[in-house]
């Protein structure tokens, strides 16, 4: 379905806020208490501090939210907004299985696949809506480096 009035565009985007947030708060309540393990775990010596990941994640996660929401605008639902919706489960996943389970390896093979859902994404929403796409790639650099980090914490501990 494609959107036709400017009230109706502008309505979806708390929508695309509430389902990134929702992302967001599966991942804090699954962290609660991790900055201790965290801190506990043996890191390399290139890990960043502990303090970077909130403000970090908080603009990644309007970013993503906007993307999505420009990619709905262009053009409703479409298969870019299908591997939005499998890369924001993903990205939910990860932290409780890292975090809550303590399953380094588990969460690193995840996190291959949330790679790959989030790469196919800015691919798809290329040809829909550009800046959706590029809104996007902040994102695929951080979990990349989020994958190297995970893979080495998982190979020291």
């Amino acid at each position: 379905m494609v959107v036709t009035t400017e009230s109706r565009r502008w309505v979806a985007l708390p929508v695309f806020l509430v389902a990134v947030a929702l992302v967001a708060v599966i991942g804090s309540l699954a962290a609660s208490g991790a900055g201790a393990e965290y801190l506990a775990l043996e890191r390399p010596a290139w890990a960043p501090p502990q303090w970077l990941f909130g403000p970090v994640w908080t603009v990644l996660y309007i970013m993503i939210a906007v993307a999505g929401w420009l990619t709905w605008t262009a053009r409703g639902w479409s298969r870019a907004l299908t591997a939005y919706a499998v890369q924001l489960v993903l990205n939910a996943a990860w932290t409780p299985l890292f975090f809550a389970a303590g399953w380094y390896g588990v969460a690193f093979a995840e996190l291959c696949l949330l790679w790959i859902a989030i790469a196919a994404t800015i691919v798809l929403m290329w040809p829909v809506k550009r800046p959706a796409a590029l809104l996007m790639a902040p994102y695929l650099v951080w979990v990349t480096y989020a994958g190297a980090l995970n893979l080495a914490i998982w190979q020291l501990n």
